[in-house]
């Protein structure tokens, strides 16, 4: 399966593409499909294609993701800044939602390996997480993208508030198991919302070893919908 990202030039582009993919680099292969040179009036852009190099990233929509599961046992002992890119970062975020018109308290949440959870404390919280969490995942391609200016382009950068990232996903593996209790019962199958790669890769796993039923993604860009099929069924 292939994606399509748009930038101001090629590495912003792909600086997208990674980061709303969850991949790195030496993932995907790119594709310039388009490009608009700068004039009086029209602004420049390049669109590119990506392709994973791993099939079986792209038909089960598995790119490297956050496990919200696991999010939630995580502890830090120091929120604060340990070093300058961190607080780049901090610094950044709160620019970006200071410039939305809202304000919050942005401190790191976890540490990890080629990972940093950021947690946002805000009166606002309903409007940063933003319908189906569009917002949240809004500002965290942004900081990724940032994050890949800073020269960091091995770390994922995950962004929460108010556990929305648990919440999420509790109640998508609730969604995923009763709608594949209706497609066994009524042979017919249910196409469910408009997710991100993330969300819909849980939707794949979740019912992966559920009998009599199979999944597969729909649509164009970033935000597929996932089929529940029951198994034999024909279009």
């Amino acid at each position: 399966m292939n994606y399509e990202f748009e930038g101001k030039n090629e590495k912003e582009a792909i600086e997208k593409a990674a980061a709303e993919l969850g991949l790195e680099r030496d993932e995907f292969d790119v594709e310039i499909i388009e490009t608009q040179k700068k004039s009086l009036f029209k602004a420049g852009y390049v669109k590119i294609r990506i392709t994973p190099v791993k099939e079986t990233n792209v038909n089960s929509d598995s790119g490297r993701s956050y496990d919200p599961e696991n999010v939630a046992k995580r502890t830090v002992t120091n929120p604060l800044a340990q070093d300058d890119f961190e607080q780049k970062l901090i610094d950044f975020i709160n620019e970006i939602i200071s410039k939305m018109g809202y304000e919050a308290a942005v401190q790191i949440s976890f540490r990890e390996d080629k990972k940093i959870g950021i947690k946002l404390t805000s009166e606002a919280s309903s409007i940063l997480i933003g319908r189906r969490g569009k917002n949240l995942d809004a500002l965290q391609l942004l900081a990724n993208v940032y994050a890949g200016h800073l020269g960091r382009e091995d770390v994922r950068v995950i962004l929460d508030t108010e556990n929305y990232r648990v919440r999420r996903e509790e109640n998508l593996v609730h969604l995923a198991y009763n709608t594949a209790d209706k497609v066994r019962s009524t042979h017919k199958s249910i196409l469910l919302e408009p997710m991100n790669p993330f969300e819909r890769r849980l939707i794949h796993t979740t019912l992966n070893d559920v009998p009599e039923v199979e999944t597969i993604s729909e649509g164009e860009g970033l935000y597929k919908q996932v089929r529940v099929i029951f198994k034999g069924q024909t279009f």
